[in-house]
């Protein structure tokens, strides 16, 4: 286990609102698997994007939403575990009223993890 690993804000071209990454394991190459801990205030939300090998997202605290490309908004709550598969166009983030945090597990492959695409829209947002 490594100490010190710092917290980071999310950035703004991949997330709307005020999000915090916490990395929890195998940041650095050459590890094929990474963690991170995200948590998002009320409203914030990722960009729209996919995952070359898929993602695993562990709800922890709060209540959040998550959107797959042309399906509805879910809810999703504590101790939900949701998996969206490689090349899965999607979104995810905290519920309009109550922030949350989870846990996104992902593979990476040939040196990337994630594809980052446009900026869910308010409308999309708000369903």
């Amino acid at each position: 286990m490594r100490a010190g690993r710092p917290s980071m804000k999310g950035p703004s071209d991949w997330f709307t609102g005020q999000v915090r990454v916490d990395p929890l394991f195998n940041e650095h190459a050459p590890e094929r698997v990474q963690g991170v801990s995200v948590t998002f205030e009320p409203g914030a939300r990722t960009a729209w994007h996919t995952h070359p090998l898929g993602q695993t997202l562990i709800v922890t605290a709060g209540i959040g939403q998550v959107q797959r490309w042309g399906g509805p908004i879910e809810q999703i709550r504590p101790g939900d575990v949701v998996w969206f598969a490689p090349g899965e166009k999607h979104w995810h983030g905290a519920a309009p009223q109550t922030g949350m945090t989870h846990i996104g597990l992902q593979e990476v492959e040939n040196g990337r993890m994630v594809d980052w695409m446009e900026h869910v829209t308010d409308q999309q947002y708000g369903g």
